[in-house]
């Protein structure tokens, strides 16, 4: 609960904020403090980010348990801090560079590759996932009696890199170790490995967007969000059934983007 001491020193007479913190509170200015910072490393907790990395994997609920302190603090459910986005930027570029390693690219191959997975796969699916979720949760979630409450869009936005990390690491960096010498063995174990890291990956990406919903008390049957586990787990039994690769198809589309 925030402290009503703090809340009452901001109230007019009238029961309003005044003009000054309305002004702090808005969309615009959350926005506008975020962007700043980002160029203001040495105001980044990279402690923290990284501790939050850790426990997407281990703990994703302890990580949505943050979220709820920053809101009795800070009066806003999104990040502040950008650290998270600038290690996630830096575990991208690696892997990504990694990727272009396996796949023997050369030098500017890989940073064409890197240029598309850094703006199209990441930044660019990125915002409309983040926007087509804020807009469901906003128009079918929200609790009848908490219409006076809505899902801000940094934080969808937080929801999406929460979740998009694991997948990250999962495909992009452990999957490297796997690629030459099993996965593209065109071998049922090939498959079966590359395919099943794909089923762990995607799943958590479900997962941890189900939990950063499902953290909003003003939000209502976000058990919805965990349906396409149904759809994701009939396609790995189907690809395997039909010998499908995954991991090669990403590959060939990878190799294919940079020609």
């Amino acid at each position: 609960m925030l402290p009503t001491t703090s809340m009452n020193s901001r109230i007019q007479g009238n029961g309003a904020l005044n003009s000054r913190d309305a002004a702090r509170h808005t969309a615009g200015a959350k926005r506008y403090k975020y962007l700043r910072r980002l160029f203001r490393f040495r105001q980044m907790d990279f402690e923290f980010a990284a501790w939050q990395m850790l426990y997407l994997f281990t703990s994703p609920q302890r990580v949505y348990r943050n979220f709820h302190y920053r809101k009795q603090t800070k009066d806003q459910w999104a990040r502040d801090d950008p650290a998270f986005l600038v290690l996630l930027s830096i575990w991208l570029c690696v892997s990504t560079i990694g990727f272009g390693f396996v796949l023997d690219m050369g030098f500017f191959e890989t940073i064409k590759l890197l240029l598309w997975v850094v703006f199209i796969d990441c930044v660019g699916v990125g915002l409309l996932i983040s926007t087509l979720m804020w807009f469901i949760s906003n128009k079918y979630l929200v609790k009848r009696q908490s219409r006076d409450y809505d899902v801000e869009w940094g934080y969808a936005f937080d929801v999406h890199l929460n979740a998009f990390y694991p997948l990250l690491v999962i495909l992009h960096f452990i999957q490297l170790f796997f690629i030459n010498y099993v996965i593209m063995t065109d071998t049922f174990i090939g498959y079966f490995v590359g395919n099943t890291l794909w089923l762990i990956a995607v799943g958590y990406y479900i997962y941890v967007t189900f939990l950063g919903y499902s953290a909003l008390p003003f939000l209502k049957n976000t058990v919805i969000l965990l349906y396409p586990f149904a759809p994701l787990i009939l396609l790995y039994g189907l690809s395997l059934a039909l010998g499908w690769n995954f991991t090669h198809t990403l590959c060939s589309f990878y190799k294919y983007r940079v020609k």
